[in-house]
């Protein structure tokens, strides 16, 4: 049975790791998504929720979701896994997805990297932008799930001074 990890912080989930989910499935007899803590982000959503929000969106009988708190190649064998999946918007991302595939491999050998490259419609898709147009009032309706959507604007108290919360481009 090949499994297979598609790690990350999906702070929040958009709808380009949401291709990259349902392509990769096709591809191994069962994909795990790993929720990954990473000390270098300061995530906006709670690991749990993070975690829940990716549940919510992806129904494929051969994915599960789970979280991981420390090394990636460590959730690996305990999960009994050999490859991990990564997504790859533009060129830009290639550079530190090498650089974390040759480290994963030098921490486990055995471990290989496949890299999906997003579709055209994605590429300039991110949890960072999405979070940052979500802040600053901006519309993220059909960039995101509907759930995620409704979660980004409900982060956001008093945006923009508004009374009630409301947005205007939604």
């Amino acid at each position: 049975m090949e499994r297979a990890v598609y790690p990350g912080t999906f702070d929040p989930i958009t709808n380009g790791h949401l291709d990259i989910i349902e392509r990769a499935g096709k591809f191994v007899d069962e994909l795990i998504i790993a929720v990954c803590v990473n000390t270098n982000k300061k995530p906006l959503f709670k690991i749990q929720k993070r975690a829940a929000m990716v549940k919510e969106n992806v129904d494929l009988d051969n994915v599960k979701v789970k979280i991981c708190r420390g090394l990636l190649t460590d959730f690996l064998k305990e999960e009994n896994a050999k490859l991990i999946i990564r997504g790859l918007r533009a060129i830009s991302d290639f550079e530190d997805e090498f650089q974390m595939a040759l480290m994963n491999k030098k921490l486990d050998p055995e471990i290989e990297t496949l890299m999906l490259v997003s579709k055209p419609k994605y590429n300039y898709l991110s949890s960072s932008l999405m979070k940052e147009i979500s802040e600053f009032d901006g519309c993220v309706k059909g960039l995101v799930p509907e759930n995620v959507r409704q979660e980004l604007q409900d982060k956001q108290i008093n945006p923009r001074g508004n009374s009630n919360g409301e947005r205007k481009y939604n």
